[in-house]
């Protein structure tokens, strides 16, 4: 029988402070689920988000990290689609395959999704207490127990301190550009944020053959990134003394045919919106948030425009991220080029505040 592990993490005890690198507990794998050994994981901005702005006070503690890679080092009862040695993504996202979303063609959510940000049940235990895990993965942890509905087993060809930002933000860019948008060939996008989802999605729109690729960021130092990933054009709405949806108006002859929002601030969301053309405008919400409502007047959509949102790109989860880790070992996906730090878990902190002053895309 497999043995508890102790192992290294990062903890974050309460709301608004720095994570604190403790020894932990984890728990050999029960019915169905499968231990990670985590070699490498990004830290993204919804880590961010649940530690500084989500504030719930009761999904503490908890080890955060939900966009890794690593190893199956232990399998539970009744697991068969995973060996000990297999390279695997956890999913925020898990597949059942049973239930009416996964059998529905329409989108890649499942009955069981996690609601909460921090799932009561948990295999992390610190100091005698009870840590939750975060979006059902907690990759901020040498060692992690996931449900095999939410592992995607990947080519052992792949290097997994860079495919580990499939399990978030590329996808999550990528996607919204290619399955949510879809983007058409010869059309015009604009891309708001120029984070490593908001360069994803400008990946997306080129993959797609867009021929004029829009983006929009407050950080011009951004720009250059941006043209590596296929922008044709740069806007830096500071620039400008009037809305920047009338910039792109004048830019594109009355507005772009897709948008995406890439940012998670309900005003850029207006803005994209109002950046479309009318008729036939599509504009994408995917930069997450759930603090503020969004508003916009009703002749928007009542012109023609769609507005509609994306999670995690719209990838059935663990269908998506095997062929994205294949597109990229066969080169028609970047990921190495998102890549701005490499560091260990215990400078967790510092990356983090790396991404707080957005002087990152993405640290290891």
């Amino acid at each position: 029988a497999t043995a508890t592990i102790k192992c290294k993490a990062a903890v974050a005890w309460e709301p608004n402070k720095p994570l604190v690198i403790e020894e932990i507990e984890v728990a050999p794998p029960e019915a169905n689920e499968v231990r990670i050994k985590i070699v490498a994981t990004g830290v993204c901005h919804t880590d961010l988000y649940h530690l500084f702005e989500g504030m719930h006070k009761e999904g503490f503690p908890v080890v955060l990290g939900h966009e890794g890679a690593g190893i199956v080092e232990s399998i539970g009862p009744g697991v068969t689609e995973f060996q000990p040695g297999d390279k695997v993504i956890p999913l925020f996202i898990s597949q059942c395959g049973e239930c009416r979303f996964c059998k529905s063609p329409k989108t890649n959510q499942a009955a069981d999704k996690y609601d909460v940000m921090s799932l009561a049940e948990s295999r992390f235990t610190c100091r005698g207490q009870k840590v939750l895990q975060f979006m059902g993965t907690s990759t901020f942890s040498e060692y992690t127990v996931v449900n095999e509905m939410a592992v995607a087993k990947i080519d052992p060809m792949a290097p997994l301190d860079k495919v580990c930002l499939l399990g978030c933000g590329i996808c999550t860019g990528y996607g919204a550009a290619v399955n949510t948008a879809k983007v058409e060939p010869g059309s015009t996008c604009a891309v708001f944020g120029l984070g490593a989802v908001g360069l994803a999605a400008v990946m997306g729109c080129k993959a797609a053959g867009a021929k004029k690729i829009i983006a929009v960021d407050i950080n011009p130092e951004k720009f250059e990134k941006g043209k590596v990933f296929g922008a044709t054009d740069f806007v830096n709405p500071k620039d400008h003394d009037k809305p920047i949806s009338q910039v792109l108006s004048e830019m594109t002859n009355g507005g772009v045919d897709f948008s995406l929002e890439c940012v998670g601030n309900v005003a850029v969301m207006r803005s994209a919106l109002e950046s479309c053309v009318k008729g036939w405008g599509v504009s994408v919400l995917v930069g997450w948030t759930d603090l503020h409502d969004f508003a916009a007047r009703p002749i928007q959509l009542i012109a023609g425009r769609t507005w509609k949102g994306s999670l995690f790109g719209g990838f059935k989860s663990k269908d998506g991220v095997p062929q994205m880790v294949k597109a990229y070992l066969n080169k028609t996906v970047k990921i190495d080029e998102f890549i701005t730090h490499k560091m260990a878990l215990d400078q967790v902190n510092d990356a983090i505040e790396l991404m707080k002053h957005v002087l990152s895309l993405r640290c290891m």
